[in-house]
């Protein structure tokens, strides 16, 4: 999911390095965003974005790329049984 996003990055002009995208996923693998798509933006946008022009087109491709992934997220949790969710607590 992350590669595809990473090369629309870098075809829509943004040009983020490997080092970036590791950098990304380190900072997901340590729980820097939690479950919040939200949380997830604002870290990618951090870890990808160089330059604060291109703010506006990180917000067109990061839209376009994850469209629909926060009701995805809700129904899966949804899913997820309350007495499951009450013994992981």
């Amino acid at each position: 999911m992350l590669i595809s996003f990473f090369f629309m990055l870098r075809e829509g002009g943004i040009k983020p390095s490997i080092t970036e995208l590791l950098t990304l996923l380190e900072a997901m693998r340590r729980g820097v965003a939690g479950t919040s798509v939200n949380d997830f933006y604002y870290l990618a946008r951090s870890c990808l974005v160089k330059d604060e022009t291109k703010f506006d087109r990180f917000d067109r491709i990061f839209a376009a790329h994850f469209e629909g992934v926060d009701e995805l997220f809700k129904s899966l949790l949804d899913d997820v049984p309350e007495e499951w969710l009450l013994r992981q607590a």
